[in-house]
């Protein structure tokens, strides 16, 4: 036994040790709040360096802690930092890694946060599609847990979106519900946001005295141009843009010129850019050419300064207009240079955008299937030693259960990976059809306005060659353009396929189609069925010279096959190398676990076997 005055000083011990844990906990506790309030106030005014010192802290607490939610704050202020610095794909992977951290250790508020900010940035970079599914994502986050002043925030971004895509009516059902969130949280800044926004949603779509109607209700809020500056600002401009548009315009230049004073005040120059552009407008209204001059190069050189590419444009845009001759001619080229440009970068971020989201859910299945091979084992290897113990008897029939169970995780885990390969078809099918989409209705509808002004300026040669790119952009927006087989069945669009191509001198026969049922068949295999048959009929009329084509369908109960014949010229499968087309076509067939197979001789035709397995 203890001796009574041992115990004493045991527990005295015992006492103080847990004390100073307390202690050391409270501390660490203290100096992330200390870090995270620093970090925050130094990205609200814009000091990088100040917020990568306090990321530098955050990161040493973590260290120290190895809590995960100090690992979420950390990605969470990365992000915040990338932002600063206009690295929109950096932000967008920092936010996903903060969002996998907080759901993992079941921060629903975190995680809808993050969600937050990452469907905020995709609706900047104009992908409105991509950031309405990761709104809605959020929600299913915060809704279980009430949390109404991030709820307010949500709808009122969906609200955003669909007012951002002239979605009306979509539009102020979400803002009316962020009202209500709003009436819970009695949150003024976020009213006057939302009382702007409702007004944003009437004037875009040209009822401007009810847009009236929420700028004045906002204008009215009891000391708004003292206690919220930026929120009058913009409440102000609105007022004067709609009172403009009804010819109600006698004091539209000092509402303009006021809010550019205040925004001056506030150092705002991301939005002074858009304030030189109004008054640039109201001057041009006036045919005052030279203030509209000189208020769209101070929009030109603010948006510059902030990286606002939108305003940028227009910036140019209105100078290209407002000059003439070489000038005129030099600001075009800008504006069609930056405009090329940021297509671009917006096409590559959203690229980039989907590819960290699917690597990320990539490695989460991964972990979740090695999780689940880990758990198998260790079930595995408790039933082993419980046969053991039964006898050899027992142990012979759950060895013959352990390969049926065995064979069963093989067959169930093909098919697991079988039914990811669709999906991605399905994806890299509805990237593509973005794609064609963004060059059929955006970027060919700026390169006919341009090739209209170019032809209002007498560049005749410049706008001759401006239409030839048009036609190729349209004509590249209709090869990625696939097909629906929900409206038109697969049978009908292989029959519409053939009869396209089909000509006296240039005969196509198709065979075993009818026998198939194509219902059951999957549409990423029906898709890329249609694709393998259409690059081949367009390599027999451009390269092989073959005036006849047979193509013949067969299947079983677990593959579907296509055969492509042709009488055209052949080629040296040992020597020539295929096209781009037909390589795409073999690495998705590939990807599919199918086979694709070409055989040909010069002057014998060429001969294309497809095989597809239907469920993996």
């Amino acid at each position: 036994m203890l001796h009574t005055g041992f115990k004493k000083q045991l527990l005295s011990l015992l006492l103080l040790f847990s004390v100073q844990l307390s202690f050391s906990q409270k501390k660490t506790d203290s100096l992330l709040t200390i870090a995270l309030d620093k970090g925050y106030t130094a990205y609200f005014n814009r000091h990088p360096k100040l917020l990568a010192n306090e990321i530098n802290n955050i990161k040493s607490l973590y260290n120290t802690s190895k809590d995960s939610t100090t690992l979420a704050y950390y990605y969470q202020y990365k992000a915040m930092l990338s932002k600063l610095h206009f690295k929109n794909d950096s932000a967008f992977y920092y936010y996903n890694e903060s969002k996998i951290i907080s759901e993992k250790i079941k921060d629903s508020l975190a995680a809808g946060r993050r969600l937050l900010s990452i469907g905020i940035l995709q609706h900047k970079l104009n992908d409105h599609i991509g950031g309405e599914i990761t709104l809605i994502e959020a929600l299913k986050f915060l809704e279980p847990i009430q949390s109404n002043k991030y709820l307010e925030r949500v709808y009122n971004s969906l609200g955003t979106i669909h007012n951002y895509l002239l979605n009306e009516n979509e539009a102020l059902m979400y803002y009316n519900l962020a009202l209500e969130y709003n009436k819970k949280n009695n949150n003024p800044v976020g009213y006057l946001y939302l009382l702007n926004n409702i007004g944003l949603n009437y004037q875009k779509n040209n009822k401007n005295k009810e847009a009236l109607t929420y700028f004045t209700r906002g204008l009215a809020f009891d000391s708004i141009k003292t206690k919220y500056p930026t929120q009058y600002t913009f409440l102000l401009e609105n007022f004067a843009i709609s009172t403009l548009k009804l010819n109600y315009n006698a004091k539209v230049l000092d509402y303009h010129l006021e809010v550019l004073s205040i925004r001056e005040q506030l150092k705002d120059y991301y939005e002074i850019s858009s304030s030189h552009l109004l008054i640039t407008d109201y001057y041009i209204l006036k045919s005052n050419t030279k203030k509209a001059i000189y208020h769209a190069q101070q929009s030109l050189e603010f948006a510059k300064k902030t990286h606002n590419n939108q305003r940028y444009l227009e910036a140019l845009n209105k100078l290209s207009n407002l000059h003439t001759g070489e000038k005129s001619k030099n600001y075009l080229v800008e504006y069609i240079n930056l405009n090329d440009s940021l297509i671009r970068q917006e096409r590559n971020l959203k690229n980039r955008f989907a590819k960290i989201k699917y690597q990320t859910e990539k490695k989460e299945q991964e972990n979740n299937l090695l999780k689940a091979e880990n758990e198998q084992k260790q079930v595995q290897i408790n039933y082993e030693k419980q046969q053991k113990t039964i006898g050899w008897l027992f142990a012979a029939i759950s060895l013959l259960g352990l390969s049926l169970s065995a064979s069963f995780f093989v067959i169930r885990r093909k098919q697991l990976v079988f039914n990811a390969q669709l999906q991605k078809e399905e994806a890299r099918e509805h990237e593509r059809q973005q794609i064609a989409k963004s060059l059929h209705d955006e970027v060919a509808g700026d390169l006919r306005l341009l090739h209209l002004k170019l032809q209002k300026s007498a560049l005749h040669t410049e706008a001759a060659k401006l239409e030839s790119v048009k036609e190729n952009v349209r004509n590249l927006s209709h090869q990625l353009s696939s097909v629906s087989f929900d409206k038109v069945s697969f049978k009908d669009q292989i029959i519409n396929l053939i009869s396209d191509y089909f000509e006296l001198d240039f005969k196509i026969k198709v065979t075993g189609l009818k026998e198939i049922d194509w219902s059951l068949v999957n549409n990423s295999i029906k898709r890329l069925l249609f694709l393998s048959i259409r690059e081949s009929i367009q390599n027999c009329k451009k390269h092989a010279n073959a005036t006849k084509v047979n193509i013949h369908f067969t299947h079983n109960k677990k593959n579907v096959f296509l055969e492509i014949t042709d009488n055209g010229k052949g080629f040296d499968t040992q020597t020539q190398k295929k096209g781009i087309g037909l390589h795409n076509i073999q690495s998705r067939v590939e990807e599919l676990k199918g086979s694709f197979v070409i055989e040909s001789e010069i002057g014998s035709g060429t001969q294309t076997r497809i095989q597809i397995p239907l469920n993996g």
